[in-house]
């Protein structure tokens, strides 16, 4: 059962309405996780301008949605597996791919080692150290990259906090992610 209320987009009022009803018209659902970050319009609006923001970036979606997998799977956060899960078959990634980005693999040599990275960052809480900067440049990610990655790493992170605080109720297909860790 969820701890925190989720914002009904029926009755919020003013710039919450605005917001969640453009999410709305944007991706045809309104989901729990915004709904729930609409209990502050600043935090969902700071959300929401991250999120744009990154998506004109250098990384493209497959690679922003394969980062989110990873942070949600190094976090333990079933709402984001399950989400992420839902967004990255839309854009025709496999079953088995999706299941090693929870763990911060891919089959892809460049991919994986950006994943292994944003695990890193995760696990250390940003301390990263030589030997995780040097193995993420060698395969030819740029410091541009490297920060591009904190910045989606970060982005995800508070998603992920949000929905473990709130115990958000999970609108997407549901990851089980005792087998995400048994994989």
């Amino acid at each position: 059962m969820p701890r925190l209320t989720a914002v009904d987009p029926s009755t919020a009022m003013g710039e919450t309405r605005e917001m969640l009803d453009a999410i709305q018209s944007k991706i045809g659902m309104t989901p729990n996780v915004l709904r729930t970050l609409a209990n502050s319009p600043v935090a969902l609006k700071s959300y929401l301008a991250v999120s744009e923001t990154l998506s004109g970036g250098m990384f493209d979606p497959k690679t922003r949605e394969a980062i989110a997998l990873t942070v949600a799977g190094a976090n333990d956060c079933s709402y984001c597996a399950s989400a992420h899960t839902a967004l990255s078959k839309s854009l025709n990634v496999g079953t088995d791919e999706i299941a090693a980005r929870l763990q911060g693999k891919s089959g892809d040599p460049a991919i994986n080692a950006l994943l292994a990275f944003a695990r890193k960052i995760v696990e250390k809480r940003g301390s990263v150290d030589d030997i995780d900067l040097n193995t993420v440049r060698a395969a030819g990610h740029s410091d541009s990259a490297i920060v591009e990655a904190v910045a989606n790493v970060t982005a995800n992170i508070l998603t992920n906090y949000i929905n473990l605080i709130a115990q958000t109720e999970i609108d997407f297909p549901e990851i089980d992610m005792a087998q995400t860790h048994a994989a």
